[in-house]
Order: C-alpha cells, then sequence, then structure tokens
C-alpha cells in the first residue's frame, strides 16, 4: 500500500488512489505538526539553520564583506589611523511546492482506513526530497534560487576527489582533505552529510593493527562521526552520489526561512491536468475530491568574509567529497 501511495504523491500522474483510503480527510490544526515532519525528513532543514518566518516573498540578510583593521601608533605622538568596517546583502526568496492528490468520494465512502495517516508521512518525504535535492544538488531548482550547495563548493576548488586505491581516511581527515578546505576557509566543520554508501566505506576502514575505526564490537550499533562532528546519511533518494559521496561543513551557513507552512485546501470542483495540458480530472464529472498541499520558503548561504580568507571567490563554508568515477 505505502508503494502506491509514493507514486500518487506525483501531481499529473494519471494513477490515483484505489480503495484503500480513508474515512477523514486533513485536519487543520495538523499543520504545525506537518510542518515539524517535513523539517525532519529534509536533511537541509534538519541540518540548516532557520531563521525567523519571512513576512513577504524576499527576505534581505545583511553579511559582513569588510573587515576592520587595528594598527600600532608610532610613539607618544604618532596619529590613531581610521578604518572601517562593510556588509553586502543577500536574499532569500520564498518558491513555493505543491502536491496534489485526487480521491474518488465512493472510496472516502466505502473505506475503513484513515487516508490521511498513511498519506501524511508520504507528503513530508516528498517535500523533503524535492527540498534537498534542489538546494544540495540543483535538482529541478527555481531559477531565483541560488546556485546549489555542491555548485557553490565546486566553483570555490573546495573538493576533493576519491580514486580507486586512495586512502580514505586522508581524504577526509588529512591535510588537504575534506575537512581541511573548509578549514582552509576560515570556519570549523560541525557536520556531515553523506551517501548512504559511505557507510559501508567508513565501516571498512582500519588502523595500522587491522582493526576497524568505526567499529568497536559486532553487537552495538555504530556511531558515525567525523573529527567529533555527526554524519547523517539521508535517506529520501535526493542525495545524489554521483555528484558528491559527502557534504561537510559549518551548517549553521545554510540557512533557510519559511514564507509559508504547509497548509491544505480540499477541492471537490475543479479539473487536474496533466503536463501536456490535459485533463486528466474532471473533479464534478469523475465525483472526486483533491487535497492539495502547499509550502513556500528559501535559503542561502551568507558566507561572510573572515580573517583566514578574505576572497570571496575562495571562501566556501563547506566542502565535498566526490568520486572520480573509476
Amino acid at each position: 500500500m505505502t508503494n502506491k501511495l509514493l507514486m500518487n504523491l506525483k501531481i499529473f500522474d494519471v494513477d490515483i488512489i484505489d480503495r484503500s483510503g480513508a474515512e477523514s480527510l486533513i485536519p487543520t490544526q495538523e499543520a504545525n505538526e506537518i510542518i515539524q515532519g517535513t523539517i525532519t525528513q529534509s536533511a537541509v532543514l534538519s541540518r540548516g539553520r532557520r531563521l525567523a518566518n519571512m513576512t513577504s516573498s524576499q527576505y534581505k540578510m545583511p553579511v559582513l564583506d569588510m573587515l576592520p583593521i587595528a594598527y600600532f601608533v608610532n610613539g607618544d605622538s604618532g596619529q590613531k589611523q581610521t578604518t572601517k568596517q562593510a556588509w553586502d546583502k543577500k536574499f532569500i526568496t520564498a518558491e513555493e511546492i505543491a502536491v496534489i492528490v485526487p480521491i474518488p468520494e465512493a472510496v472516502l465512502d466505502d473505506s475503513e482506513y484513515d487516508i490521511w495517516a498513511e498519506v501524511k508521512p508520504r507528503i513530508q518525504e516528498a517535500f523533503g526530497k524535492t527540498i534537498d535535492g534542489a538546494a544540495l544538488f540543483g535538482t529541478d531548482k527555481p531559477a531565483s534560487w541560488r546556485e546549489s550547495l555542491v555548485s557553490t563548493a565546486e566553483t570555490a576548488k573546495s573538493l576533493v576527489t576519491l580514486a580507486a586505491g586512495d586512502d580514505l581516511y586522508d581524504k577526509i581527515m588529512g591535510e588537504d582533505g575534506v575537512i581541511a578546505k573548509v578549514e582552509n576557509s576560515g570556519y570549523f566543520v560541525n557536520g556531515h552529510m553523506a551517501d548512504i554508501s559511505m557507510r559501508a566505506k567508513l565501516r571498512g576502514l582500519k588502523d595500522t593493527n587491522g582493526n576497524p575505526i568505526f567499529k568497536s564490537d559486532m553487537q552495538t550499533s555504530t556511531t558515525y562521526s567525523l573529527d567529533g562532528s555527526p554524519m547523517n546519511f539521508p535517506n529520501n533518494g535526493a542525495f545524489d552520489k554521483s555528484k558528491a559521496l559527502m557534504i561537510s561543513g559549518d551548517f549553521s551557513q545554510l540557512v533557510y526561512a519559511i514564507r509559508q507552512d504547509i497548509t491544505f485546501k480540499l477541492f471537490t470542483e475543479g479539473v487536474v491536468q496533466n503536463t501536456d495540458g490535459s485533463i486528466a480530472y474532471n473533479l464534478m464529472q469523475n465525483d472526486m475530491v483533491a487535497l492539495r498541499a502547499v509550502m513556500r520558503l528559501g535559503w542561502e548561504i551568507p558566507n561572510p568574509i573572515n580573517s583566514l580568507q578574505k576572497d570571496k571567490t575562495k571562501r566556501c563554508p563547506f566542502a565535498i567529497l566526490k568520486s572520480s568515477g573509476e
């Protein structure tokens, strides 16, 4: 049943929810619970820093762009020099994410199941996957959104390539490893996000005596962390290991703001169209209802100037480990 529901969350599919439906639809008091569920399902929202909710479609964020400089005074009668500090501005633009779930009225009448309890986790997962794919890898990202996190790291040359036979430990922890790339930009790594295939790679790491680094025994579960920073492995299908095996960085520099929490509206009339403009369902004619879920949000990487790396083209709070494809 869960697999069927996953297919049914595509907006323009011609499939509908069959008779595994339910008696009731979405009550409005579910909104707060749903937005928290989406944050949990999204690696970007759970790891990033949430700003205050947006009051308009665009959020202007001041970012430090020039540091003050202090000088020695030359003797008792030396002149004190002046300095200045400056701020740049970045904008977070809210874009809309939505999904429509069409349901026959007869299914609602006849079903003994709670369709909302079944669909709700799938909506959360679908929203989380869409957000992560766009922010991390640029997958179907809105034109108004900034370049993806991975593209940003690549532009700043903040990446390490892992080829067959390479020392994984050195590629992550070494002087020119992923963590060092972030530190060279003036940031400290406070988290790692990785493709699920990295779990096996890390479990296979051994010390000089042949003992596993991440696995102390075969009974307890493995705790994954690197240099004291926690790791998480998104499993919503958004992580693209062809573009990055792991993303490390200062995740306080991944900020997002929500313009509109998830809201739901039930339609009893209207049409649902396919992408080619043809009508998939006429709700009145087909005796159907359609549930629409919508949220609006945006994100940014502030990346303010710091004393270690003043060149913004070389400064990035994130670094990626990428496969060479061998």
